[in-house]
């Protein structure tokens, strides 16, 4: 059976009861936009058991292959919300990226240099394929229900939700939304029926993009060139998708007409000199961008929450667009299903905002100095780039400075509000507010994942080395699932370890490589909290039931 054609689909509109309803239909949770973002955080609602409704006002899904560098950190979410083994099956992988300076390579980077991760660093898989695949997944969750052309053209804000004025090609209607998240993009209407505006920086200089299908042998990594003799004075990059098409960026700078620059008698030259004269490929998707680095300034206003490039907008290079935006999804969606569910104050969805406009500030700031490094405004700045690349095939202090895009990394949430500060101390990266590690482990004797266990809940992982806890620490982690917050608790054992009379409701997997147990700076009886979105919020040298009911209350907005 051959890949779906997701840039043909089409999906008609149905009209639903909400339409002729005497009083306007109330939903828990309604999402504005079926990209990314919007289906990623429907199904991260949905398999917690939240009902979404997701309103799209377009009947397709995207055409060209728009963004197409998808993060280690996204797959990892992506394979909770069962998906991303998909986007791996398809997409190309890589980790390996070359810079180069006009004739010549200067520097090679490995983004992922030590073994025992399930996933690469980076696919590259074209977005229409992300979309198709979460669209489907959507489709089979009863929990969610795709309107397509039906586009809110009003918004008014209550105490108790969000009334909206949804047009369809049968006319308008009303529904009552308890939270509306908006996902609707860059230019989000949502964002404009509020009054709302986002604040940035436009970069005076223009890049083509270039999708060609072609059959060629160079190797799946991320080539850029600055200065090539086939493009003097620009840069280029290069990148290797699914279906024997190459992504290519041109850049144009800023005098460039884009009406004349997509032309194909425009087009074509410029990669005829990158690829040679006699190469064989087919033109299949072209534009021109301009770079933005900007966000909203508060991501929450009431009961609209915004996510994705309705929030905040970044230079492409990096790869920090798509990927935050599932980021935001995934931080969004266990703090406002607490929320809905009576769990948790409303304030929880606070911490969304303080969080995610880190992490937004984090990569416009990432994204501003690759943009200012990749297209130089001064004689000066130029000058300082081009000894920094001539520096940097020689001396490793050098390439620190190239600045090609710093690629996507998740933020680190140090300041949050929702951390228990380290009383004991530690080494390492796992410290409160990191995302957690992977790494290899049995589970019930068959090779596995880490993060496999971390699975939307809170889960509270206790390293026993080779022998089981106590009696009474046994009893306290299995009262911990019949908490008025339940944390699932999970044994981290080495190979040695007896787990016969286990009792119910507590985990074991085994740290069989050791390498868990390095990655955490973990002891016997260390202890870590970890969050449904996988950050870390508490560790401790050794577990201790009130400790842990106290940073499971911080964790969710009680603090």
């Amino acid at each position: 059976m051959g890949d779906i054609d997701f840039q043909a689909m089409e999906f008609a509109y149905e009209k639903h009861a909400d339409q002729t309803a005497a009083d306007p239909a109330r939903h828990q949770v309604v999402v504005v936009g079926a990209g990314p973002v919007g289906l990623t955080t429907a199904l991260d609602l949905a398999r917690q058991g939240v009902r979404v409704v997701v309103l799209d006002d377009d009947y397709r899904l995207s055409t060209g292959s728009r963004a197409i560098c998808f993060s280690k950190r996204t797959l990892e979410i992506w394979d909770r919300l069962g998906v991303g083994q998909r986007m791996i099956d398809k997409g190309v992988s890589w980790n390996v990226g070359k810079i180069f300076f006009r004739e010549q390579e200067v520097w090679r980077f490995d983004l992922l240099p030590e073994p025992g991760h399930r996933r690469p660093a980076f696919i590259n898989l074209q977005q229409y394929y992300a979309e198709g695949y979460l669209y489907e997944q959507a489709r089979q969750q009863p929990n969610i229900e795709l309107r397509w052309k039906n586009k809110v053209a009003g918004v008014m804000q209550g105490d108790d939700g969000v009334t909206l004025t949804v047009e369809t090609p049968e006319g308008p209607y009303t529904l009552h939304a308890d939270w509306l998240i908006a996902c609707d993009g860059a230019r989000s209407p949502v964002r404009k029926l509020i009054g709302q505006e986002s604040h940035g920086r436009i970069f005076r200089d223009r890049f083509l993009i270039a999708d060609v299908k072609m059959t060629a042998d160079f190797p799946s990594e991320r080539w850029f060139w600055f200065d090539p003799p086939f493009h003097p004075n620009q840069s280029v990059l290069l990148h290797r998708q699914p279906d024997n098409v190459w992504r290519i960026d041109f850049q144009l700078g800023w005098n460039a007409d884009p009406v004349e620059a997509v032309k194909p008698e425009n087009v074509l030259p410029r990669i005829r000199a990158l690829l040679g004269p006699d190469a064989q490929f087919e033109l299949e998707w072209v534009s021109v961008y301009t770079f933005a680095c900007e966000r909203m300034d508060k991501f929450r206003h009431g009961r609209i929450v915004f996510a994705g490039d309705s929030a905040h907008r970044v230079s492409p290079f990096g790869a920090r667009g798509a990927n935050s935006g599932v980021q935001d999804a995934e931080n969004l969606a266990w703090k406002l299903k607490l929320v809905v569910a009576g769990m948790a104050p409303e304030t929880l969805i606070d911490s969304y905002s303080a969080e995610r406009e880190f992490a937004a500030d984090e990569n416009i700031l990432n994204s501003s100095r690759a943009t200012d490094f990749i297209t130089p405004k001064s004689d000066i700045s130029r000058s300082f780039r081009n000894a920094v690349l001539n520096l940097a095939k020689d001396h490793p202090f050098a390439r620190s400075l190239v600045n090609s895009g710093r690629l996507s990394l998740p933020a680190t949430y140090a300041g949050s509000p929702l951390n228990t500060p380290d009383a004991d101390a530690f080494t390492g990266r796992m410290m409160p507010g990191a995302v957690a590690l992977d790494a290899p482990v049995q589970i019930q004797g068959e090779a596995g994942w880490w993060l496999s266990q971390l699975d939307g809940e809170f889960v509270l992982a206790v390293f026993c080395g080779g022998a089981l806890p106590g009696r009474d620490t046994l009893m306290a982690l299995q009262a911990l699932r019949m908490a008025p917050m339940p944390v699932k608790a999970v044994l981290v054992a080495d190979t040695q370890c007896d787990l016969f009379a286990l009792p119910a409701d507590v985990a074991v997997v085994r740290d069989s490589e050791g390498c868990l147990a390095k990655r955490y700076d973990a002891q016997d009886g260390t202890a870590y909290l970890i969050r449904p979105d996988q950050h870390i919020a508490a560790r401790w040298r050794v577990f201790n039931p009130d400790s842990v009911a106290a940073a499971v209350h911080r964790a969710t907005g009680r603090a």
